[in-house]
């Protein structure tokens, strides 16, 4: 059931230069709200920036072709950042999620609100809007858009059919239902292009990506009979291969495709210390509530986490934690 948009879209009108922020190793569900609630602000008067607090994925640079449109937040940019007017999150509502901007939305003594689907929230001290039966935040900011009575342009409508399909899946996961495909053809009908879209994302993958994907298919492994199967990506992987962190995005979805897998892993070193895991399940386990153990969380079939420890200590804890799941 949709949510109530009427309060939100009053902090929108009575605010004026509104940061849209994202969580950090930003996602085409996040970056594709972000974009299309600044184009749908823009259109109706208001002034808002698209701001990220990691670096953007090579994947996704084809959104800003010029880098005029998503700027980077770190602790050596913030003060281009004090004179905001309200600050928006959006697919995300952690504070774990949102690096070193956290701490700095801290001390803003703006009005903030919260725009999620996700399942786990901390409180970020603002108003919150979260609908977890959302298949994604594009859903939820082409709501905004029609709440705000703005045009949906051609550019917007492309952004959310990228937020929508990616977060599905490509319309094949299990939060997939006839309202997403209601969805997709109403934003195909206002000048989303899926050809293309489709073939950027997934079709130009530099030979960087495909060898760091190579040993991640090298060092798969199973536990539990086969109903684990995870891999791990170290620092050293980028210098070998080329490639970069944003190019791991993707790599959850091959021990999820290993037949019989209930629960998928990747374990991958961070540059600034600790472990990011990612978490996907079929049905049986929700892994949710395991990334929690982990400082993270997520949907129930989908979820990450970041723990501080070194990757060895963090797989064998969490691969302890998935099988004890298991056996419950």
């Amino acid at each position: 059931m949709p949510l109530d948009w009427s309060p939100f879209v009053q902090f929108l009108r009575a605010h004026d230069d509104i940061l849209l922020m994202t969580h950090i190793r930003p996602d085409a569900d996040g970056l594709g709200s972000q974009l299309a609630l600044h184009d749908a602000l823009t259109a109706v008067g208001k002034r808002s920036r698209v701001v990220i607090a990691s670096t953007l994925p090579p994947r996704y640079r084809f959104l800003d072709p010029s880098g005029t449109t998503i700027e980077l937040f770190s602790e050596v940019t913030a003060d281009r950042f004090r004179n905001v007017g309200a600050v928006v999150v959006m697919d995300t509502g952690t504070w774990g999620q949102l690096g070193d901007f956290g701490p700095f939305m801290k001390t803003l003594n703006v009005p903030k609100a919260v725009v999620d689907h996700h399942r786990t929230q901390d409180d970020l001290g603002g108003l919150q809007l979260v609908d977890t039966s959302a298949e994604a935040t594009g859903r939820m900011a082409y709501e905004i858009i029609r709440a705000l009575h703005a045009p949906l342009s051609p550019r917007a409508a492309h952004h959310l059919f990228m937020a929508l399909a990616l977060d599905t899946g490509w319309f094949r996961h299990p939060n997939t239902t006839a309202a997403t495909f209601a969805l997709a053809h109403e934003l195909v009908a206002a000048g989303a292009n899926p050809t293309p879209l489709y073939e950027q994302l997934f079709e130009c993958a530099p030979v960087a990506r495909l060898r760091l994907l190579g040993l991640a298919l090298e060092r798969l492994q199973t536990r539990a009979a086969g109903q684990v199967c995870y891999t791990e990506i170290f620092l050293a992987d980028y210098d070998a291969t080329g490639a970069v962190p944003g190019d791991t995005e993707d790599l959850i979805n091959y021990p999820r495709s290993v037949d019989g897998v209930e629960v998928a892993l990747v374990f991958i070193e961070q540059p600034e210390g600790g472990t990011k895991v990612s978490f996907r399940a079929r049905s049986r386990v929700d892994v949710s509530k395991l990334a929690e153990q982990f400082g993270g969380g997520g949907h129930k079939l989908a979820s990450g986490a970041r723990d501080p420890r070194e990757l060895s200590a963090v797989r064998e804890a969490v691969l302890a934690a998935v099988e004890q799941a298991l056996a419950t």
